[in-house]
């Protein structure tokens, strides 16, 4: 990270958002947003932040899976998969059922 250029004011994003744009493409570097003084938001490349999303996804995955697999190991209960995908979709309040571009279009408008 080189200071100078990456940490900017929201100030400099409204008079300079295009430019802003291109240097995160261009560089890869995320460039952190301040507001009065003090680390308010970060823009980032999408493919950085697609990379930074699906590693997190991982994490959470195996983490699940670790507990679920120690739950297990100390005699805890299986639930079955349809309990699970139906108290997610309550959760959620989406229908599992439906394919998942279908619940990307319904979301998005």
């Amino acid at each position: 990270m080189k200071i100078s250029r990456d940490i900017q004011t929201v100030s400099d994003l409204k008079q300079n958002a295009s430019k802003l744009i291109k240097q995160v493409n261009e560089t890869g570097q995320p460039i952190i947003l301040t507001l009065n003084g003090k680390p308010a938001a970060v823009i980032q490349d999408v493919e950085s932040y697609e990379r930074m999303a699906e590693a997190a996804d991982y994490r959470l995955t195996v983490r699940a899976l670790r507990e679920a697999q120690d739950h297990v190991d100390k005699g805890g209960e299986l639930i079955p998969a349809e309990d699970i995908y139906n108290k997610l979709s309550k959760k959620l309040r989406i229908d599992l059922e439906q394919p998942l571009a279908e619940r990307r279009d319904h979301t998005a408008s």
